[in-house]
């Protein structure tokens, strides 16, 4: 799956655990709320990404589906996915669409549903809630759906973005279907860096576009 446009949308990390992959935000049944009316399937191909990289762990960053409850068809949807990845070990850090879903993953004894995540130091959450008073190097965090808007040619287009404050590193979208947000904007909803003064900001492919002033005054 080289060609996947998942590959940009994560990361790939070796720990103590073996290879780890991590994402934010995939946003299951996300066409319900959007008003699409067709089946993207997005869940089925993000599993096939999954299994295609084969991590010993994966990390899913919060916001596993869109709907804050959890209807009979989100339901579903959950169960199919997680029966796909069943032979891997998941670790959810639990976000703000992510209301009930412990009704799914209770049948699944791969899953664990945690309010944050250390290993190795380093720390796994979604952030939408306070910082855990817990020690950690670095932290990974998703929520705000990072994008930034950059002059091409003539244009302007709002591309994904990994976007780093300090020790924090938060993470796009990995949905294909949804457009970020201006990192400007979004990093207001993370309470512990909504005073940040300025961020850098990388696309997918590692590619340094620069430092992004935050917070500036009108």
């Amino acid at each position: 799956m080289k060609d996947s446009p998942y590959e940009a949308l994560s990361l790939e990390l070796k720990t103590s655990s073996g290879r780890t992959l991590v994402f934010a935000d995939p946003h299951i049944a996300f066409e319900l709320s959007r008003g699409l009316r067709v089946r993207t399937k997005f869940e089925k191909s993000l599993a096939e990404f999954i299994k295609e990289k084969d991590p010993n762990l994966v990390i899913i960053l919060g916001d596993v589906k869109e709907p804050l409850g959890i209807s009979a068809f989100v339901k579903k949807l959950l169960v199919e996915f997680f029966s796909e990845i069943e032979e891997y070990s998941i670790v959810i850090t639990k976000g703000n669409h992510d209301g009930k879903i412990e009704e799914v993953t209770k049948e699944f004894k791969n899953v664990d549903i945690v309010s944050h995540f250390i290993l190795d130091g380093l720390l796994f959450l979604h952030g939408h809630q306070n910082l855990p008073e817990v020690e950690f190097e670095r932290a990974f965090l998703g929520h705000i759906h990072p994008a930034i808007s950059l002059k091409l040619g003539g244009n302007v287009k709002k591309v994904k973005c990994f976007f780093r404050v300090g020790s924090f590193l938060i993470l796009p979208t990995i949905n294909p279907y949804i457009e970020g947000f201006d990192v400007r904007e979004g990093i207001k909803m993370v309470p512990f860096l909504r005073d940040s003064s300025s961020g850098e900001a990388f696309l997918g492919d590692g590619t340094y576009i620069g430092k992004v002033e935050l917070n500036r005054k009108a």
